[in-house]
């Protein structure tokens, strides 16, 4: 299909998708139910594309795409699915939003801790979590062209205000950028800022067009654009401004980064793809791919191995490898710690330096980016070794630090200090930290 064929859920667009007659009858009514709690969004590129409909609904990039009952418990599916067939759609709404309150949607201080201030003023729609990065979502941009079943955004896409990260205040961006000076990256997120108009997404790059504040030195853009929809890049009908806006950024002197999201190989081996990456490297962009550990979609060595081989193969660089993050379906697609590095180290061993590059399992947690890097035995005890490659506290960074072994842990909150520590090194000053950006939100006048 050459057609953008995508738009927000509803049960008229579901039964457009015919491939989904293949399936059993009552899989169809499964997603309608499910679509209520997770956002579900797909293009024509993926159903076409990507998806292998002979296996469905086993299929990775399926059960990627698609909302399904085991992603929002048993209990709350059948409970919604009652509902649901008898009618009873205020009752149904009252209940889909009880889940979604249940569901940790915005997790790691992402509400609070995160939120930048400037002259005793909140600044929505912006994240600065650690010194370096500022993160912006452009209001325009807080949709993707396929929404992933695992995203830990989630909450952006369920008409819940309250819960969304949005802005349209290029200006207060700028200024803050330009005077916070440990600031060294802009991260454009979303959503996807790729589903923007080239016209709209230049109107928040231009102030630093016409004014490069000096610390700024890198322009990044998360987007799963590759993977959903690669024609964004070469054939929409705005690609070519969209190519001269990039080469803009780089004429300036940014270093201009895609931080692509790709969850399995298969999105990387279409001629489109490789196209697009090709069109964007040309404009002088370097390209970074990450994504999470999820089971059921990517859960073996050899995806990783052969999607880490297929980004070398498109010149592009293996950048993260995340355990899945303690919000929306966690239990349907977590993966143990332990799991998650006998994977990772599996991969890692076939293949070469080039793609060593990347870095994982790698927990994205509310102190920082918390890698585990080995499973060992010191003094008799069974320990995982973790190392902070990331921190709201710079002195953290690097640091290593120990956990006893725990074999089904998921996330460093299930874990506890080895060697009879009876708290975790950073906690103190974690919490210090804590108390001091709570007074500085309590101050504000918004």
């Amino acid at each position: 299909m050459d057609k953008l064929n995508f738009q927000f859920y509803n049960k008229n667009f579901l039964n457009k998708i015919k491939y989904l007659d293949k399936l059993a009858p009552e899989i169809k009514e499964e997603i309608e139910i499910c679509a209520n709690i997770i956002p579900f969004r797909v293009s024509s590129y993926v159903l076409d594309e990507l998806i292998d409909w002979n296996n469905a609904p086993d299929d990775p990039i399926f059960q990627l795409t698609f909302p399904q009952p085991g992603m929002i418990g048993d209990d709350n599916y059948n409970q919604l699915k009652l509902l649901y067939l008898n009618g009873e759609m205020d009752v149904f709404k009252e209940q889909v939003r009880k889940i979604h309150l249940g569901m940790n949607p915005h997790p790691a201080g992402q509400m609070d801790l995160n939120v930048p201030v400037m002259d005793k003023t909140i600044l929505q729609g912006m994240q600065h979590k650690y010194d370096e990065t500022v993160l912006f979502f452009p209001t325009q941009g807080q949709f993707c062209h396929s929404y992933c079943t695992y995203c830990f955004r989630w909450a952006q896409f369920i008409g819940f205000q309250k819960f969304k990260f949005s802005s349209s205040e290029r200006e207060s961006l700028h200024k803050y950028i330009k005077t916070n000076p440990m600031v060294t990256d802009l991260l454009f997120t979303g959503g996807d800022p790729m589903v923007m108009k080239t016209s709209v997404l230049e109107k928040y790059i231009e102030p630093f067009l016409k004014e490069k504040p000096e610390n700024l030195l890198n322009i990044r853009f998360g987007t799963k654009a590759l993977a959903n929809w690669p024609f964004r890049f070469y054939r929409d009908k705005d690609s070519d401004d969209l190519m001269r806006l990039f080469e803009k950024i780089t004429n300036k002197g940014y270093h201009l980064a895609i931080m692509a999201h790709f969850s399995h190989y298969r999105e990387l081996e279409t001629p489109a793809v490789e196209k697009a990456v090709k069109r964007l490297k040309s404009v002088g962009a370097q390209i970074r791919c990450q994504a999470p550990l999820i089971k059921n979609i990517n859960d073996n060595s050899y995806v990783w191995e052969r999607m880490w081989k297929g980004q070398l193969k498109l010149g592009t660089i293996p950048y993260y490898m995340f355990v899945g993050r303690d919000t929306g379906s966690k239990k349907y697609f977590e993966i143990s710690l332990a799991k998650a590095f006998e994977i990772f180290t599996q991969a890692y061993r076939n293949v070469s330096g080039l793609a060593r590059t990347v870095r994982g399992p790698s927990m994205s947690a509310e102190i920082g980016k918390i890698l585990v890097e080995d499973i060992t035995e010191i003094k008799g005890e069974k320990v995982y070794v973790l190392k902070f490659v990331q921190s709201r506290i710079k002195e953290h960074v690097n640091k290593v630090f120990f956990a006893k072994f725990n074999k089904d842990a998921s996330w460093i909150d299930e874990l506890e200090p080895a060697f009879g520590e009876k708290e975790f090194f950073f906690e103190k000053k974690h919490n210090e930290f804590k108390e001091k950006k709570l007074d500085i939100l309590r101050s504000c006048t918004n």
